[in-house]
């Protein structure tokens, strides 16, 4: 699974086992809040800090009424966006619990994309976000779900050189960001043409629900003050029904799918369990995926709970192969 334990030890580690670091770092410039307005806001958000002085990783926060506090996004534009006027794919790239925007700057990812001719945006999630809008909350409005889908993408169709549509438009993620890509996918069907899950949940009601649980666990424990992504103790049937993968196949048709899981998760019990419950959780989605005759790609790895650059290096080809062309 991917969100993080709700004790001292998980909010100091990423679900992968990576430090997050704190704050933007010592290079941040932050704009004035004129400045900013300047710039341009819109689709219900107001820009209140921004750096684009780096040539390629430009940096947003907002002020939204979906969420009880600023979230930000990196946006990593290829090498030769300044200079070639040409309109790009893009992808949505969405972290792992307990990470936040920053968490793939950590991975090299602006080395990873060198060359690639492919927009990479990296929005906040919330540490226990779950990509949803949930249930109730006592920390404010946490609607995840609402803030990129009807929010961040039509800002970023409307300021970038994107194809804002659905054959340029991919979805990928990390753990709980691999479940929210899945769950995007499906929910929002003429959004994304491609969607990858790197160690995410592909079945949320196996093993008595196990994935509904944790998600309500540790939203409520780190994300919500109490409140829950589907209700306790009754849930939201609904709403699981509607996030799950398992029962959402057909929406799948058509669009290239791309999943990696580890086989050999470390002694850890936080990797064992995340792991090995998405990897039982994968064979069961590409069981039922080739029996409906829904063409993927998948990958078992060695080892536990973490990001493969070479699987996400593969998987970024893939998506530029498959997308609508720079």
């Amino acid at each position: 699974m991917s969100a993080p334990r709700p004790t001292r030890r998980t909010m100091l580690k990423a679900a992968g086992g990576l430090t997050v670091a704190a704050g933007l770092g010592a290079g941040t410039i932050l704009a004035t809040s004129a400045a900013a307005n300047a710039a341009g806001d819109g689709f219900g958000l107001h820009i209140t800090e921004r750096n684009e002085d780096d040539p390629r990783m430009w940096y947003y926060r907002f002020r939204t009424d979906q969420i009880g506090w600023a979230p930000a996004v990196n946006v990593l534009l290829p090498s030769d966006y300044h200079s070639s006027g040409r309109t790009y794919p893009v992808v949505y790239l969405l972290h792992g619990g307990n990470q936040d925007f920053m968490a793939f700057d950590h991975l090299r990812i602006r080395d990873l994309t060198a060359g690639k001719p492919i927009i990479v945006v990296m929005p906040d999630g919330g540490k226990a976000g779950w990509y949803s809008n949930p249930v109730n909350s006592n920390a404010g409005p946490r609607n995840w779900e609402s803030f990129h889908i009807n929010q961040l993408i039509p800002w970023v169709d409307a300021n970038f050189r994107t194809y804002g549509e659905f054959a340029g438009r991919a979805v990928a993620g990390f753990s709980m960001g691999g479940f929210g890509a899945l769950k995007y996918t499906a929910k929002y069907y003429g959004h994304f043409a491609s969607v990858s899950s790197h160690s995410g949940p592909a079945s949320v009601r196996r093993d008595a629900g196990l994935v509904v649980h944790w998600a309500n666990v540790s939203s409520a424990a780190v994300e919500l003050a109490g409140g829950t992504i589907y209700g306790a103790p009754l849930w939201d049937e609904k709403r699981v029904t509607a996030d799950n993968p398992m029962e959402n196949l057909e929406r799948y048709r058509g669009k290239r799918i791309f999943l990696v899981a580890g086989t050999s998760p470390s002694p850890d019990p936080f990797d064992y369990a995340n792991e090995t419950q998405v990897l039982a959780g994968h064979r069961e989605f590409r069981a039922a995926l080739d029996k409906a005759n829904i063409p993927f790609t998948a990958h078992e790895e060695p080892g536990g709970h973490l990001v493969r650059p070479n699987r996400l290096v593969e998987d970024l080809d893939g998506m530029i192969a498959h997308l609508k062309k720079a």
